[in-house]
C-alpha cells in the first residue's frame, strides 16, 4: 500500500478526514477548531501562530549533504494548493543541486498532516495559521517539528482590476453598475465562497449584486474576458494566488475585516527530522517567498499559457533561471524576508 492509500484509509476509518471537508482549496476550506489542548501540541501551535519570517535564517553548514542522515527525502504537497506545490518543487529542485534525491507525493491536507506525524512523509510546506489548519497542529503536534514560516500574507479577499474605481469593499454597494451587478465567485463549497457569502455581502450590503458561485477556472475566466476587454470585474481570490501576477488585479481594503485577518504558512517535519538531517532542515528553514517571487512563480508554474500545471520541474528549472540568486541565498540563509 502507498503511502497515500495508507493515510486516506486510516483516516476515512477514524473520520479525520471530514475535518477537510471543504474541499481541497486554500480558500479558506479547511478552517476548524478543536485539537486535545496537548500541552507539547499546544506548544508546537504557538510556534506556528507566532513565527516570523526570517528568524530562523542562518547558513546551512556543510558541503552538500553533510552529515545528514537521510538523502532521500519525501515532500508532501497538498491536492489544489499552488503554493503548496510551487514550495515543495523549488525546494526539491535546491535539495537536489545539494545531493539530496526528493519526491513529491500530492496528498489531501489531512493524511499529509497524518503521515508526516507518523514518519513516513518528511516534510510539508504549507502548514497555515492559525485559521486553516489549528485541528491538525493540535491532533498532530507531539509528532511533528516546525521548520520556519516562509508568507505571512496568507488571506482571502474581495479584488478588483487594477484601474477601476473601488478602493474598498465599502465603495462597492454604491458602484454595483461598474462592475456589472456581479461577484464571480469560486467553489460552492470553499470557505472563500462561505465568507463572502455569510460575512462580507451583510456586512458590507451586497444584497444587491449577483454572487456567482461556479469554479476557479470560470471565475478566472471573467477574469481573463475583462483583461481582454479592459472592463471592470470584481471577483473572491486568494493570496498567494498566481492571478496577482498574471493579471492586473488588487485587492479590496476590508476595513470592517469581514474576510478575516492574514495567516502564516509554515514547514514542517516529521519527529528529530532536523536533528538527523541538520544542512537539510536549515536549507528549509531559510526559505521565505514575498507576494512578487510567489505570484510570478505559481504563474510560470501553473497559467495555461505557460507550464498549465504539466510540469512543475521544468516550471521551477525555468524560474530560478530567472532568479539566478535565488538558490544561492535560500541556502546561505540570505534571502529577504519581506
Amino acid at each position: 500500500m502507498t503511502i497515500k492509500a495508507k493515510y486516506i484509509a486510516a483516516l476515512a476509518a477514524t473520520g479525520a478526514l471530514a475535518l477537510a471537508g471543504c474541499g481541497a482549496s486554500n480558500s479558506g476550506g479547511e478552517g476548524g477548531e478543536g485539537g486535545s489542548g496537548d500541552s507539547k501540541g499546544s506548544d508546537t501551535a504557538a510556534a506556528f501562530t507566532d513565527c516570523t519570517v526570517g528568524e530562523s535564517f542562518a547558513a546551512a553548514e556543510g558541503e552538500g549533504t553533510g552529515e545528514d542522515k537521510d538523502t532521500e527525502l519525501t515532500i508532501g504537497a497538498f491536492n489544489g494548493w499552488d503554493e503548496s506545490f510551487a514550495t515543495a518543487h523549488l525546494l526539491k529542485a535546491v535539495l537536489e543541486e545539494e545531493g539530496y534525491t526528493v519526491t513529491v507525493e500530492a496528498f489531501e491536507a489531512a493524511p499529509a498532516f497524518a503521515g508526516v506525524a507518523a514518519g513516513d512523509i518528511d516534510i510539508i510546506t504549507d502548514a497555515w495559521m492559525p485559521v486553516t489548519h489549528p485541528q491538525y497542529i493540535e491532533q498532530f503536534g507531539d509528532d511533528i517539528e516546525h521548520l520556519g514560516c516562509w508568507y505571512d500574507n496568507a488571506k482571502l479577499t474581495l479584488a478588483v482590476n487594477e484601474d477601476s474605481p473601488a478602493k474598498s469593499i465599502e465603495d462597492l454597494p454604491e458602484m454595483a453598475d461598474e462592475y456589472g451587478g456581479k461577484i464571480y465567485g469560486i467553489e460552492p463549497g470553499a470557505g472563500l465562497t462561505k465568507t463572502t457569502q455569510e460575512k462580507a455581502i451583510p456586512e458590507y450590503g451586497l444584497e444587491d449584486y449577483e454572487f456567482v458561485v461556479s469554479s476557479t477556472p470560470a471565475m478566472l475566466t471573467q477574469v481573463q474576458k475583462a483583461t481582454d476587454s479592459n472592463e471592470n470585474v470584481l471577483v473572491t481570490l486568494w493570496r498567494p494566488h498566481w492571478a496577482y501576477s498574471s493579471f492586473p488585479m488588487r485587492d479590496l481594503e476590508d476595513p470592517k475585516g469581514a474576510m478575516g485577518d492574514a495567516e502564516i504558512i509554515s514547514s514542517a517535519a516529521r519527529s528529530g527530522f532536523a536533528e538527523e538531517n541538520p544542512r537539510a532542515a536549515q536549507i528549509i528553514k531559510n526559505l521565505a517567498l514575498d507576494d512578487e517571487q510567489l505570484s510570478s512563480l505559481e504563474d510560470n508554474m501553473m497559467n495555461p499559457e505557460k507550464h498549465d500545471g504539466a510540469n512543475h520541474d521544468a516550471a521551477v528549472a525555468d524560474w530560478l533561471k530567472e532568479n539566478p540568486e535565488f538558490a544561492d541565498q535560500l541556502i546561505a540563509g540570505e534571502l529577504n524576508a519581506g
